[in-house]
């Protein structure tokens, strides 16, 4: 069975400085696959690649069977590839309820957009009690919540988080990661996670990549990359 997407040998950067080279990846259908490393190692280009944001200079990319390196972030996101950016990026001075209407503005998510925003207000009701209060005066733990409900609200087919546990408290990056492990469930949903919290994206993982460099130098199952002394030594400080 073919993957949902498939990354092969793509390379990106800024301007005239690369930062991927030759990476490949997959993400099965129904596969929570992180992608772990350090600081500067080229997870957050990598998104942003896949994604359209910024040009793919190498390589090809392929999402449910077509190949989309070269669409536009817009398009990208119609055909239900949707990321959750660093910091979450909501509109501030928006209301929590602007905001999540804005995830179904793409053409393939707005006819179900009350419908979309009935589930997601049920998933999250701390959002429904925020629904009229201003985004930028949310908890780091709530903000992060409404970035990831305005990502469902597109009705992803898979899902990329970056950095999802960024500033948060240890009690709310276990809520986060359980949070997006029940999405992924309930909603049969691929997810692919961009994360420095080893331990934690690899624990929730059915496959792991580590990345250094812009380059994979790992992958496997979380478990195997848990148990390997590499891996270990490098982050997890054992």
């Amino acid at each position: 069975m073919s993957a949902l997407l498939e990354v092969q040998g793509i390379g990106s950067g800024y301007g005239d400085v690369p930062v991927l080279s030759d990476v490949s990846l997959s993400v099965g259908a129904d596969e929570i696959v992180s992608v772990v490393g350090a600081n500067g190692a080229g997870k957050t280009t990598l998104l942003s690649t896949i994604s359209g944001l910024l040009p793919c200079t190498a390589g090809t990319i392929r999402f449910d069977g077509e190949q989309i390196e070269r669409l536009a972030a817009h398009d990208v996101v119609t055909r239900r590839l949707v990321m959750v950016p660093e910091g979450g990026r909501l509109f501030p001075f928006m209301t929590v309820l602007e905001n999540l209407e804005l995830g179904a503005f793409n053409a393939s998510a707005r006819p179900n957009l009350k419908a979309s925003l009935d589930d997601v207000l049920a998933h999250f009701p701390i959002l429904a009690e925020r629904r009229q209060q201003l985004a930028g005066s949310l908890s780091g733990g709530e903000r992060q919540m409404c970035a990831i409900a305005r990502a469902m609200m597109s009705q992803p087919k898979l899902l990329m988080l970056d950095e999802p546990s960024l500033g948060l408290s240890p009690l709310m990056v276990e809520r986060v990661f359980e949070l997006i492990l029940s999405l992924a469930r309930e909603k049969n949903i691929a997810v692919l996670l961009v994360e420095q919290n080893v331990g934690d994206a690899l624990g929730m993982a059915n496959r792991g990549y580590i990345i250094e460099h812009g380059r994979v130098i790992k992958s496997g199952t979380g478990d195997a990359l848990l148990a390997d002394q590499d891996v270990q030594r490098a982050y997890l400080g054992l």
